[in-house]
């Protein structure tokens, strides 16, 4: 469907990809990685007919639409949100228009034989083609569906897109790529400002869509759950594997060990060969022998090995100062804006060396709930840090508030006190700074660079509590990885906000999710967490579905029979019924009140807990995971029979 031939793209003397080509067809999912600067954003603007090249071709048949989300994007920030995902559907009802008008002109016609005839009977097949994959009948409600799946709430669609946002336009933006079906997706970073959530829906959707996606994600799991064909670009080359960026990996290491391999082998011919020629070349028996041999290393093909994933950055944080056992204390701890209510009544308790992650929507308050912590925004309700707590705080928008104006040496040089002032070049070489580049302006350095030097800072000091809002914003698949297994082998506390499932996992065995009720404890890995609510929301809509009809046989069977029918036995089955559900629910309710409290006692003890002792941390955050299944278990219990009992005494 798509094909690029030959392409290059060359500034100056330096040349992002020279002389590529690669073949896109019609259902394929591509995942395009490569290392920061690699032109991966270059070739998709090319692709999508943004950018030039400076040499070869892109072709793509006529007619086949392609959609394509920048990083950088222009929004109308007068109309509605619903208004401006709906102006995706233009092209469906030009569609819609020209259907007419082929409709009128085939009733008056009656060459049937003709080529014209036959070229407009084409023209109005491809059209029914587009108009069903476009879901033409029900545009406005499909419009609906996917900014909800992306996290918009039914109140948000009339509200004006100059009320949000820039990461909520962007949600918007790539509501109009989805809805408009094109036939090609070229989607950059589209991960980037959703929750998880709305990541694993769009997973679901772009997985059911029938074009091509290709796409650019520092996100793993997204590109693994997605993708089926990966396009390495490094050193103006590409590397085309058929597999997902997981298997890509094992498949690239092996490569390249046997090029390596093949490489030493080589040299090492060479090096015998020499010999050989110089020890022949000058007898006159032997010297067209040695001839051959020179001929032989002249057309001699060098192997040479490709520089892969060769430098990463390397964090190691400082040791934790001592501090108390338990780090943070909060105790009906709310936050308003106003009449905006952000949460309310938040109890949290976090002992000494847990690492916990904080999940929830976008725009529940994590972020919120972060600067109440770090004291940057006030708050109603008791909260207090530990004894000796010494807090390094990592914020959303970090990289952003560095000072533009210094240069990349100035910025630790002006955080870094003491002894430590003597190991700027070698902690900045670290963080892949070196040489001329610690003299680089913070201005012109890239999102990921940034991203890295806001984290070279946090190590300038030791801290025992790390709080960290969504760090790995623009790093590299490599990066994160080092940041992860850094922050795995920190000693001190932390809390960690991230949408990135696969940078949680292993990382934090305790997951808080906040939401509009509060805050809810799980003691799990973040898969687990996400299963079990994956399972939560299936068994609720089952209930739900299974209750409403059972209401419905209820009510038609109760309609259908006159009050004045029903015996004297029947109302006395009746009441019996009533009765025994009512003593149901009373042992239920006597039997939660009691393992709350033990429930209570339990979290206390958690923090209290020392995360020091693996063996016996593991066994008691496993028990207080099996006690915590079961209550939650008690409780739909306990609503299930409430439900029954309003049906029966309805």
């Amino acid at each position: 469907m798509v094909t690029v031939h030959n392409l290059s793209v060359i500034y100056g003397d330096r040349a992002l990809f020279d002389g590529i080509s690669f073949f896109v067809s019609e259902k394929d999912r591509i995942g395009l990685t490569g290392k920061n600067g690699a032109g991966k954003s270059t070739l998709m603007k090319t692709i999508a007919g943004i950018s030039n090249a400076t040499s070869g071709l892109v072709s793509i048949p006529k007619g086949k639409k392609v959609g394509y989300l920048p990083q950088q994007m222009k929004h109308n920030e007068n109309v509605s949100i619903l208004e401006e995902a709906t102006s995706a559907f233009a092209e469906l009802n030009r569609f819609q228009a020209r259907l007419e008008e082929i409709n009128v002109e085939l009733n008056e016609r009656t060459d049937y034989e003709s080529d014209g005839y036959m070229k407009i009977i084409q023209e109005l097949t491809e059209l029914n083609d587009r108009v069903t994959m476009m879901d033409g009948d029900s545009s406005q409600e499909r419009a609906e569906r996917v900014l909800k799946g992306l996290g918009f709430e039914q109140e948000e669609l009339t509200r004006a897109m100059s009320t949000f946002s820039g990461g909520w336009k962007m949600r918007v933006e790539l509501a109009k790529i989805l809805l408009g079906a094109p036939d090609i997706m070229l989607l950059d970073e589209p991960t980037n400002h959703l929750d998880i959530e709305s990541i694993e829906w769009l997973e679901s959707f772009l997985i059911d869509h029938q074009g091509a996606v290709m796409l650019i994600s520092h996100d793993k799991d997204f590109l693994d759950n997605i993708t089926k064909r990966t396009i390495e670009i490094s050193n103006g080359k590409i590397y085309d594997y058929k597999f997902n960026y997981s298997n890509y990996l094992i498949q690239r290491t092996d490569e390249l060990e046997r090029m390596k391999a093949a490489a030493i082998n080589q040299q090492k011919y060479i090096e015998e060969t020499k010999i050989l020629i110089n020890k022949f070349r000058a007898k006159k028996n032997k010297a067209s022998f040695a001839q051959g041999l020179i001929k032989k290393l002249d057309k001699l093909e060098i192997i040479e090995v490709d520089d892969f994933d060769k430098t990463k950055i390397s964090i190691k944080f400082p040791p934790a100062p001592h501090s108390g056992k338990v780090v943070v204390k909060a105790e009906g701890l709310s936050k308003a804006y106003g009449n905006n209510q952000i949460f309310k009544g938040l109890d949290l308790i976090l002992p000494k060396g847990i690492k916990i992650a904080l999940v929830g929507k976008n725009g529940v308050g994590k972020t919120t709930l972060l600067k109440v912590l770090t004291g940057q925004e006030s708050h109603e309700g008791h909260f207090e840090l530990g004894h000796k707590v010494s807090m390094g705080y990592f914020a959303q928008d970090e990289a952003e508030k560095l000072d533009e104006s210094k240069t990349v040496f100035e910025t630790i040089d002006d955080e870094a006190v003491g002894d430590i002032r003597t190991q700027i070049r070698n902690i900045l070489g670290s963080f892949l700074f070196g040489g001329d580049d610690i003299d680089k302006k913070v201005s012109v350095l890239s999102g990921g660079e940034r991203t890295r030097l806001a984290i070279c800072k946090l190590l300038l000091q030791p801290h025992n509590l790390l709080i960290m809002d969504e760090p790995t914003n623009h790093l590299d698949l490599a990066s994160k990885e080092v940041l992860k297994q850094a922050l795995k082998n920190y000693d001190g506390t932390l809390i960690l906000v991230s949408h990135d499932r696969n940078f949680l996992h292993g990382l934090a065995k305790d997951i808080f999710e906040l939401k509009s009720a509060g805050l809810k404890h799980f003691v799990g890995d973040i898969y687990e967490f996400l299963e079990e609510k994956r399972a939560r929301s299936i068994a609720a809509y089952e209930q739900e579905s299974s209750m409403k009809k059972s209401a419905d046989q209820i009510k038609a069977k109760v309609q259908a029979i006159p009050i004045e029918e029903l015996s004297h036995a029947d109302k006395k089955e009746k009441d019996k019924n009533i009765k025994r559900i009512q003593n149901h629910i009373q042992k239920l309710e006597i039997e939660i009140a009691e393992k709350d409290q033990e429930l209570t006692k339990r979290n206390e003890e958690l923090a209290h807990l020392d995360y020091s002792d693996a063996e016996r941390s593991e066994k008691i955050l496993d028990d207080f995971k099996e006690f915590q299944k079961n209550q939650e278990m008690r409780y739909k219990d306990w609503e299930a029979k409430l439900k029954e009992l309003e049906l029966l005494e309805g």
